[in-house]
């Protein structure tokens, strides 16, 4: 694909909605996969790969001019899939780097770090996504485009973001050789997550802590 055509904001629509679904899929059965647990030791990897690549179809979109749906009213899309399985498997595979703390809006002056878990992040874009793809599958194309993008701004463009900078920082600090800062008392809003108390008491979270669950590689020489 040159650059032209992955840059234009012009495409033909047909073409535009086959090449974002055909990315929005991929990222669903890969997660999907990932959640299975059957190679813990490249599940962050994998995650910060395939929400790198989903991001740029999110970038796609929203770089796109506005997409207006056919209809007035979104058709009722029928039944949707939950994710909940999908997040409790998400947060057992991740469970020592889960949680981490994240800025809601940069551009809000004086807002404080809340916490956060990759895994409620990963099945809140899943929701987000599988819904337009009940759309595309029904071949309402223009209302699944329309959904992704309006959902992309709304939700799981700054969503997927934040979740891209915590893999990273995982790696990063594994690979770096660096141990992360303590996490003490940090806990999600369990009034937001509608679960229990959901807290995160890591103290100072080593290399090793991480890593060894995880079957991460270690960084090279």
């Amino acid at each position: 694909m040159s650059d032209a055509t992955l840059h234009a904001t012009d495409h033909n629509p047909d073409d535009f909605v086959v090449q974002i679904a055909d990315q929005v899929e991929s990222f669903l059965v890969a997660v999907t996969e990932v959640a299975k647990g059957d190679e813990p030791g490249l599940a962050v990897p994998f995650l910060l790969l395939e929400v790198s690549q989903l991001l740029l179809a999110g970038g796609r979109l929203g770089a796109h001019e506005d997409i207006v749906p056919d209809e007035r009213y979104e058709p009722d899309p029928g039944f949707e899939p939950d994710a909940d399985e999908l997040r409790e498997k998400l947060a057992r595979l991740l469970e020592p780097v889960d949680v981490y703390s994240e800025v809601f809006d940069p551009y809000e002056p004086r807002k404080a770090p809340v916490p956060a878990r990759i895994s409620d992040d990963l099945a809140d874009v899943i929701a987000d996504l599988r819904h337009g793809m009940v759309h595309y599958r029904a071949g309402r194309t223009t209302e699944a485009l329309w959904w992704w993008q309006f959902s992309y701004f709304s939700n799981w463009g700054s969503t997927a973001s934040a979740t891209l900078r915590a893999l990273h920082s995982v790696l990063a600090h594994i690979r770096l050789d660096q141990p992360l800062e303590e996490l003490n008392g940090l806990d999600t809003d369990q009034s937001t997550l509608g679960d229990e108390t959901l807290e995160f008491e890591a103290g100072r979270v080593m290399e090793e802590e991480i890593g060894a669950p995880l079957r991460l590689g270690q960084a090279q020489e």
